[in-house]
């Protein structure tokens, strides 16, 4: 079930929604502010009801959305409703402008006593949440509604129970139901390559490929071919790091590893990118929706979110979804949603008949319907109609970047990873430092937090 948000907006480089600015790949900074706000989280009370065996429970949810994506969270929550009218939804979006905005407020609201019974965790925040002790484990629930459970798994890829699992958990209990996820690919205007005289790639292509269409775009054009960034690591770094086979981590996320020999050589290939003119200087207000609009931007990154911008646009038939170009390997970062049931509430039973719900192919057909911003973990949605219609071409390449994608690296300490991550590859890029020197003294100091 598909129900996170991870746009980022033009910041990015991608096309916003209007009022969208949220960057789904700050989570860290949410858990972290969460964490740090709920150190006697048992002790406080719950938002929702006063009692568990209440007649009517009235389960409360946070999470992050700005008013259009609160207005397709409410058709949900509606529709749960239908389906259990004897619990009610006291569930609240938060319209804030990144995930530490967001996370400063939830905070304050529990410190205020406001536990909710549920929130939505982003990936970077699942270990941070289980190593806290703030999540009430679900393995008793998923024993006694094991046929449900292994149905939803069963049309999912194994890789997000596993993946939930190793990364989601400190003691081997299960803390999250892995909702949708999102995989990093290219959408491409196709009017921009068609005047260029450049043929867009119908399976893999290079970087040196990559490069050589945005020389071309720009002689024939003076378009831009993408809006390079700094700042959001799943469609700015990951991409470029993961198709050259290099990573922040390793694979257990305890060791640095982002001074690598092929880190330093995604990172200046992405600077050469930036140096011959292909992407307008990073940090600027560069206005990508209106710039697609206009026939001035190439292409741009992203998972399943842009999809709705595009069609906002008007441009479904104009955008053409592609693989990120690779150099060693076919990659993608990987980011799900985790659903857990927070230790403190009392509205536990409630709350894991709507994680069940969640599970349903009904709430998943239904999310994808209205307009979701993730690719649904039921593979059966994914591949259906409810999710490929109205969608650029290519749509079926997102999923398909789960075979080869890896998930995003996330300990604990991601707070003050993405900061070393993000400030290194600035400098990098943009040539305040050598990119060697930035890149390696970053891995010395990411080293020293795990």
């Amino acid at each position: 079930m598909d129900t996170s948000t991870r746009s980022q907006g033009t910041a990015a480089g991608t096309p916003a929604s209007a009022g969208t600015a949220v960057s789904r790949r700050h989570a860290l900074r949410m858990a972290a502010g969460l964490a740090a706000a709920l150190p006697a989280l048992p002790a406080l009370s719950a938002c929702g009801s006063d009692a568990e065996d209440a007649s009517r429970p009235s389960l409360s949810l946070v999470y992050l959305g700005d008013a259009t994506q609160q207005k397709a969270f409410n058709q949900l929550f509606d529709a749960f409703h239908k389906a259990h009218p004897d619990i009610e939804i006291k569930a609240q979006g938060i319209a804030a402008k990144d995930w530490a905005t967001f996370a400063q407020t939830v905070s304050t609201q529990i410190a205020g006593g406001k536990v909710p019974d549920i929130v939505d965790v982003a990936t970077e925040g699942q270990l941070l949440f289980a190593s806290k002790g703030l999540l009430e484990p679900l393995d008793s629930y998923i024993a006694r509604d094991k046929k449900i459970v292994d149905d939803y798994f069963a049309d999912a890829d194994p890789k997000l129970r596993e993946w939930t699992d190793r990364y989601g958990s400190t003691d081997g209990k299960t803390y999250f139901i892995p909702g949708g996820y999102n995989t990093a690919v290219l959408y491409c205007n196709t009017k921009v390559f068609q005047r260029a005289g450049v043929d867009l790639p119908s399976g893999d292509w290079s970087w040196d490929d990559f490069k050589k269409a945005g020389i071309r775009i720009k002689e024939k054009t003076g378009a831009f071919l993408l809006p390079i960034g700094y700042s959001f690591p799943f469609t700015d770094i990951m991409p470029w790091l993961f198709t050259n086979g290099a990573s922040t981590f390793n694979e257990d996320w305890d060791k640095a590893t982002f001074g690598s020999p092929e880190a330093i050589e995604a990172a200046t290939f992405v600077k050469s990118l930036i140096d011959a003119g292909l992407s307008p200087k990073p940090g600027g207000a560069f206005d990508a929706a209106a710039q697609l609009r206009k026939d001035k931007l190439a292409a741009f990154g992203g998972g399943r979110w842009p999809t709705l911008d595009v069609r906002r646009l008007k441009m479904t038939d104009k955008v053409r979804i592609v693989k990120w170009p690779s150099n060693k390997r076919n990659g993608s970062p990987v980011g799900w949603d985790g659903w857990p049931i927070l230790k403190a509430s009392r509205n536990k039973e409630a709350a894991w008949t709507f994680l069940k719900w969640l599970m349903s192919k009904d709430a998943s057909t239904f999310y994808a319907k209205i307009g979701g911003t993730n690719i649904p973990a039921r593979g059966s949605v994914a591949d259906s109609k409810v999710f490929l219609e109205n969608a650029p071409k290519g749509t079926p390449l997102l999923p398909g970047a789960l075979k080869y994608g890896t998930p995003i690296p996330s300990p604990v300490q991601g707070a003050q990873a993405q900061k070393i991550i993000t400030q290194a590859w600035q400098e990098a890029i943009t040539g305040t430092k050598p990119v060697a020197a930035a890149l390696t003294a970053a891995e010395k100091q990411l080293g020293g937090l795990v």
